[in-house]
């Protein structure tokens, strides 16, 4: 073993250098340089001194944004997990034939193939500027991630259960209600929790190109060079982060899953 770890250490030094070179030149083709980097402290500096002391300067349109953030992504949430429920069940192998299941999939891995800035930029341009194209682009979001996790729970079930209904002669429903949601609904509880938390931080970004939410109000305040009010709005954000966070941490702790819905 020794001398063939001898012998590989040229290409391994070798490797390195190429990967130490390819990062030079692409930080020379993108014009990264010290002298940037400093000047950017300075104006980083400048900009946080222009933010403090924070400043409400529009109450009425602070409030109604935080509002349409939080109702947003309520909304989206609800609708990605009703979405998500049946792409769940029929995308999981288990339960489902494999021409049943790979459309599902593939469905599932468009939906989380996209950014929500972008998905959200497609949905202003489809139905116009508001709360309507950030529930769209949210919904989508959820139906990505939630979808996922919903197949992936249900492909975990114990099969010994299902079994015993099927046995039975019972319908497809049955086999659903008796045989598999007793052994996954918690976790989708808790899934559905944590995408409500998610939603409510995205809400926030994808108002920034006009699909709803305080992140409008964000990006006005900025076009108006209020900082203050920047900075105002940005703690307000972090707040509502927080109590939305720790509302989903409570849910998933009574529910007994962890931040990922999956049991303790």
């Amino acid at each position: 073993m020794a001398p063939l770890a001898f012998e590989r250490k040229p290409l391994v030094w070798l490797g390195w250098a190429i990967g130490l070179a390819y990062l030079l030149f692409a930080a020379a083709q993108l014009d990264i340089t010290w002298a940037r980097f400093i000047l950017g402290l300075d104006n980083g500096a400048k900009f946080l001194g222009r933010m403090f002391p924070p400043a409400i300067l529009q109450p009425d349109s602070m409030a109604r944004g935080l509002l349409e953030s939080l109702e947003i992504s309520i909304l989206a949430s609800f609708l990605g997990v009703v979405l998500a429920l049946p792409i769940g069940i029929f995308g999981a192998r288990n339960l489902m034939p494999s021409w049943v299941t790979l459309p599902i999939r593939g469905l599932v891995a468009v939906c989380r193939s996209f950014h929500p800035v972008i998905v959200a930029i497609i949905f202003v341009k489809a139905v116009g500027f508001g709360a309507m194209a950030g529930i769209l682009t949210l919904t989508v979001a959820s139906i990505g991630f939630i979808g996922k996790l919903f197949t992936e729970a249900i492909e975990e079930i114990s099969p010994k259960q299902v079994e015993a209904v099927r046995a039975t002669g019972a319908p497809f429903v049955s086999l659903l209600t008796y045989g598999v949601f007793p052994q996954v609904m918690s976790r989708f509880v808790g899934f559905a929790s944590y995408q409500v938390d998610s939603n409510l931080r995205n809400s926030t970004m994808v108002g920034i190109v006009g699909a709803g939410g305080i992140g409008g109000t964000l990006f006005s305040a900025f076009q108006r060079y209020d900082y203050d009010f920047v900075c105002a709005i940005v703690l307000a954000i972090v707040a509502m982060i927080m109590v939305g966070e720790t509302g989903a941490r409570w849910v998933r702790k009574i529910l007994g899953v962890d931040a990922r819905g999956s049991d303790d």
